[in-house]
Formats: structure tokens, sequence, C-alpha cells
């Protein structure tokens, strides 16, 4: 009996944007095509949300998962939102001082910067193009819903890790893998994805997801048919039922061809 998909949740760095920045035809058709046939179509990134709304508008998208499953929205309106510990922030600003590191801390309106003037934050930022920044005070560490760390060397990994439920993880694009989402076991786009598929009423077989970084690795796990980009980490293509073509060659367009959900 074939499966009658319900939902697709999309990463967007290396998975809808490609190196330059840029989406394929291949990709908005895509997700054209998703759409006329009743999917539900998320965007499931680690991108903080006020920055992503011109992708949104591109594809017609108004559902988001952001901040690497800490917020998720769903047709505009909040479904749950999960700060970080602010204890965890303050150990974490007290580490980056004393190794060096720059930190953007993400609430849900702003980006906050630990050295505003930082040669890597200003290529980081520019990289990502996040706009809505000003300088990190103390009064806003209870509204973090996300961290990255800036110029992180692989030594000192360790050092961020060494606390309960949290993990690091290497962004996965050129000249910024000395940059590291910092990821909490329990909250993270998996989780996410998870409450989303429970509150819509939909079995996880019904479910498919597109990623390319380690930052993805719970989500293609807690759906239905994962797919690592072909551009994917190394260390992710282990996590995902299915392997499809890079970013640069209509990876997301062929995935959803191959589950029969596209024809030609």
């Amino acid at each position: 009996m074939s499966i009658t998909y319900k939902v697709l949740f999309l990463d967007i760095d290396g998975t809808i944007l490609t190196p330059e920045d840029t989406i394929q035809d291949s990709t908005k058709k895509a997700v054209q095509l998703m759409k006329e046939k009743g999917l539900e179509v998320f965007l499931a990134t680690g991108r903080p949300l006020h920055e992503i709304s011109h992708i949104g508008e591109t594809l017609a998208i108004e559902s988001f998962i952001g901040y690497n499953g800490a917020y998720a929205i769903h047709n505009g309106k909040d479904v749950f939102r999960q700060p970080m510990s602010p204890d965890l922030v303050t150990k974490y600003l007290d580490i980056a001082n004393e190794k060096g590191n720059e930190l953007i801390l993400y609430t849900n309106t702003h980006n906050l910067l630990s050295h505003p003037e930082g040669k890597m934050t200003k290529q980081f930022s520019a990289k990502f193009h996040l706009k809505q920044n000003r300088a990190f005070t103390l009064d806003e560490k209870a509204n973090i819903l996300g961290i990255t760390i800036i110029n992180l060397r692989e030594e000192d990994i360790s050092l961020y890790e060494d606390f309960p439920d949290i993990h690091l993880s290497q962004v996965n694009i050129d000249g910024f893998r000395h940059s590291y989402d910092v990821i909490s076991d329990k909250v993270n786009k998996g989780f996410a994805v998870s409450l989303i598929l429970k509150r819509l009423g939909i079995e996880k077989e019904a479910s498919i997801a597109f990623g390319d970084g380690l930052n993805d690795k719970e989500m293609l796990q807690v759906v239905g048919e994962g797919f690592a980009m072909g551009n994917a980490h190394e260390l992710l293509f282990s996590y995902a039922k299915h392997t499809t073509t890079s970013v640069t060659d209509s990876g997301i367009y062929n995935g959803l061809k191959w589950l029969g959900l596209i024809e030609e």
C-alpha cells in the first residue's frame, strides 16, 4: 500500500540554498509541487527566524523551525519556544572570553554579538545575511534560543560540550567550519519535528526531511523518509535513510522524484 505523504521539512543552508546563496529553479518547482499536492512544508534551520522571512516569501512557506529546534511556527502562529538555560549562557560567555571565541546569541528578534567588531563575527554575519544585530548584554541571557560559537579550535570543543545534554554541530559551509552551533540533546530539530507531527496528527511514515549538516541528524531520524544531500557532512549519511544528489544538482527535486511524488 502506498504512503500518502503529508509533511516536508527542509533545511536551508546547503539544502535549499546553494553555496552561492541561490535557490535552484528545480527546488522552487519541487516545493510548489508539494504544496499543490497538499503537503505541509516547513523550513527547518539553525538560523534565527527573524532572518529567513525572505526565503519563506520566495517559496511561499509560512511554517518554520528555527534556532535548531528551539522555536517553531505553523502557518504564521507560534507552536512553541524553548530558551536555553541562562546559567549555560553565562558559562559559555566565560569560556569564550577565556579562549578568544566569538559568540552570536539569538533571541526571537535579534542576533546578539559578544564581539560586535570581531572580524570573524562580521564575516559570519555577512555570509548568513544577519541584519538584526546588536551587542549582547547580560539582561538578555534568559531570552537566548540558540548560540553559534565562532573561531573555535578543535581542541577546545570539549570545553563547551562538558555540560549535560549538549553537543556542538560544525557549520557545514566552506570557510566557516571554525563555527559551531550549540545543540541540545533534548531540544533540536528532531524534537521540534516530533512535536509538530504530534500537534498536526501526522504519523512518522507520512513525513519527509532533507538536510546536509550534523544539526539535521535528529530530524532525519524521526521522519519516515530522511534524505542526506549529496554535499552533506560525511558523518550525516549514516543517519539518513536515503542519499540524494547535491544542493547544486537538484537534490530536493530528485529525492522527491525518487519517492514518486514528482513525475516527469
